[in-house]
């Protein structure tokens, strides 16, 4: 989302909504590395970023209303940068000039959070649009839309909102902001868009992508997503949400959170199965900070490079420089770039390690075979049958055109294809065509000796529009998609087990008339990862560090603020949840605490706090802290935050003269939870990592963020019950338990 403004809707919505580096698999490539922020070439600060392949050949990037370098003090409207490679960017301009805006757009509208999609022979950009004429109060946000012939422009606002502003039923209006594209299997075009005052809906957009058609749906709860960004991968759909504030600076804990489907409506379930539309909210972590200078990693786009492998793009925040200028001002949110892995049917970064800061593998964007078609010179192919001829940088022709260079092994072959006329197009390897049948209305995989696999394509789909068809071999697995614009959004997907692998050249293919061809490449197939990081494992319990509670409280117990309610009884430590907090400068609620041992441990407690469901109760909690003292502190607390029950990891710091708080969201509590904190100390700077975990079962545990403290602090660990005293309710803490890390 945008750069947030203070106060009114903002304050009361979020309120206080707020690992090692694993090694990559050798890639098939370039051997070209990359270190993020992928945008420091020409922006400090790039958010919401989302990429696109042009027809060009180049990837372009677009992100959201704001200055690009510190002290500019220019905000950009749709900032766009363009690179050969993905890794150096250069700054293009804004898409939308001083004075543009839509007919319905209030003078001083800034726009967000633009998503880029093809839809048909034009480029459609969504963009969220802060403030309407509609109201003369401001904060009416709308999503529009413009198109453009190519993803460099020239944009041409459509005269009306694709989503117009929506009155809350709380007062104010609904945050209609952070629109996503997605097309579908059946050709059916679809919006996603909203955020924490809300929730993410969906709905249809007509053909032109430039009205929304029929009725939304709800998909992701209000108070805890925004963000939405929507692929579809071995036929389930997954809708890729951001949580928390994107814009605490030093304090950000924004991440992104996954749940899946089998249609775009939902409902989305995390690994769990829990929906995101519950009150006790799902969602399956893919990206959070892991300790390194990278805080606030959210609000993500999607890409896949040539060599088939899938890449997040996001923003983040450096930690040591949160703010563009001034303390308070701008967040600095620079894009980002990491490989998406695939492990077990769910998407993680870099195999669940997070953020990279260090050099790495960069995405596979030439192939052995890689033709632009940048002039009229075909040295690399050869003629076999048929007329081919090179015409403003795309390749016309009926016949087949092989290409000389030999392919082999598992491989991914792709092309823009555009089927002028012609009955059927597509790519040939060695004994195998992957070929758009116009006339049937298919994607047809063929294997001489007869095998055959196909797939419809949508009802009405235009072959004459350029599409992007992409074939991947692996072994004996033939994958091939048809989409508009390979986001991750197939058109029409089919799969044939082949009688051997391909070995020999690629053959461009063309019957009954004239095809048209860009963009042509053949690069050896990505390896996938196959096994997640290892989480925390907890070893050997450290009685002396711990308490059962079943004989008073254990004297290595200390008060900050000691509550007189609080007792030892029956097995276990009761708090009634005190009506103080911790957040700010005013600190009045109460702190139990014990020192912890040195090194790395992991401490745990199991809390029953019943909050129920769906019903305000801002802001209840109970669970574990880590604190130094009363402006620097991590508290992991099953909480009440507006209607949803979340388990959310607190952070609070001082910084430029005064304490800043944010968060991140772990996983999704129970009546009961269990809490974890796993404590390392970092071998090279000595600072204290503390990365949250959760569970409803206290056998499957969702891990989240890591906060840190600086190597000369002394944390001690300890319990929190507070937040509000309304209505009464009592936290039970079974015990807390210091376990040393397993292996140490």
């Amino acid at each position: 989302m945008g750069h947030l403004r203070r106060g009114g809707a903002l304050a009361a919505v979020l309120g206080l909504l707020l690992a090692a580096t694993a090694s990559a698999p050798a890639a098939a490539g370039t051997g070209t590395d990359y270190r993020n922020p992928v945008s420091a070439d020409f922006a400090d600060t790039f958010a919401d970023p989302v990429v696109v392949r042009g027809d060009d050949g180049f990837w372009y990037a677009y992100g959201t209303t704001d200055p690009l370098r510190e002290g500019e003090r220019v905000f950009h409207r749709v900032p766009t940068a363009r690179s050969a490679d993905l890794v150096d960017w250069t700054y293009l301009g804004d898409a939308f000039a001083p004075g543009q805006r839509p007919t319905y757009a209030a003078p001083d509208a800034a726009f967000w959070a633009p998503d880029v999609r093809r839809i048909g022979d034009r480029w459609v950009m969504y963009v969220t649009v802060t403030d309407t004429t509609v109201s003369a109060e401001g904060g009416d946000f709308a999503v529009g839309a413009a198109t453009a012939p190519t993803p460099a422009g020239p944009w041409t606002f459509a005269d009306q909102p694709v989503v117009a502003p929506r009155p809350g039923g709380g007062g104010g209006w609904l945050w209609t902001i952070d629109p996503s594209g997605f097309t579908d299997v059946d050709g059916r075009s679809y919006l996603y868009y909203g955020s924490y005052y809300g929730g993410i809906s969906v709905t249809e957009v007509s053909a032109d992508g430039l009205r929304a058609v029929g009725e939304p749906t709800l998909v992701a709860i209000d108070n805890k997503f925004e963000g939405a960004y929507v692929l579809r991968h071995d036929g389930w759909y997954y809708l890729f949400a951001s949580t928390a504030n994107c814009c605490a600076g030093p304090a950000t804990g924004y991440s992104v959170q996954v749940g899946r489907s089998r249609t775009p409506r939902g409902p989305f379930v995390d690994r769990e199965g829990t929906p995101l539309t519950a009150s006790r909210a799902g969602g399956t972590p893919v990206l959070t900070q892991n300790g390194n200078r990278w805080i606030g990693t959210g609000h993500n786009g999607f890409l896949t490079d040539l060599s088939g492998q899938d890449w997040i793009v996001y923003h983040a925040i450096d930690r040591a420089d949160p703010y563009l200028d001034e303390p308070f001002g701008v967040n600095e949110r620079p894009m980002l770039m990491d490989r998406l892995d695939w492990i077990d049917g769910w998407p993680t970064v870099n195999t669940g390690a997070g953020p990279s800061e260090t050099d790495r593998r960069a995405p596979v964007t030439r192939g052995r075979l890689d033709a632009r078609f940048d002039s009229a010179d075909l040295a690399g192919w050869r003629p076999d049958t048929g007329a081919w001829r090179v015409t403003d940088g795309r390749l016309t022709g009926a016949g087949a055109l092989t290409g000389r260079t030999v392919t082999g092994g598992d491989l991914r072959a792709e092309a823009h294809l555009r089927l002028a006329g012609t009955a059927t197009a597509g790519l040939r390897l060695d004994r195998v065509d992957v070929r758009v049948d116009a006339t049937a209305g298919r994607l047809v995989a063929t294997e001489s000796g007869g095998r055959t696999a196909s797939a419809p394509l949508p009802a009405g789909a235009a072959t004459a529009d350029r599409h992007h068809l992409a074939v991947e071999v692996r072994g004996r697995q033939l994958v091939a998609e048809l989409s508009p614009a390979r986001l991750g959004d197939q058109l029409a997907v089919v799969s044939l087990r082949l009688d051997r692998p391909p070995v020999g050249r690629l053959t461009l293919v063309a019957t009954g008339g004239d095809a048209e061809f860009d963009n042509v490449s053949v690069a050896p197939l990505y390896r996938p990862a196959r096994r997640a990081v290892a989480a925390p494992r907890v070893g050997a319990l450290l009685p002396a560090w711990s308490d059962d509670f079943t004989d008073g409280l254990d004297p290595a117990w200390r008060w900050v603020r000691r509550d007189p309610a609080a007792g030892v009884s029956g097995g276990a430590l009761n708090w009634p949840v005190q009506g103080g907090d911790l957040t700010g400068t005013g600190n009045t609620a109460g702190v139990l605490l014990r020192d912890a041992p040195a090194g790395d441990y992991v401490v745990e407690t199991k809390v029953t706090l019943d909050l129920g469901e769906e019903t305000v109760r801002n802001y209840q909690q109970a669970g574990l802290v880590a604190y130094v003292d009363d402006d620097r502190f991590a508290r992991l607390a099953q909480v009440a935050i507006w209607n949803t029950r979340q388990v959310e990891y607190g952070y609070e710091l001082p910084f430029a003269g005064q304490p800043v708080y944010g968060g991140s969201i772990v996983g999704t509590p129970a009546t009961t939870t269990w809490l974890r904190l796993a404590h390392r100390v970092d071998p090279v700077n000595g600072e204290h990592e503390f990365r949250a975990g959760s569970s409803r079962d206290g056998r499957t545990w969702t891990w989240g963020a890591v906060w840190t403290f600086p190597a000369d602090t002394t944390p001690r660990i300890g319990l929190v019950a507070h937040g509000g005293a309304e209505p009464a309710l009592t936290a039970r803490f079974d015990y807390l338990h210091v376990h040393r890390t397993d292996g140490r």
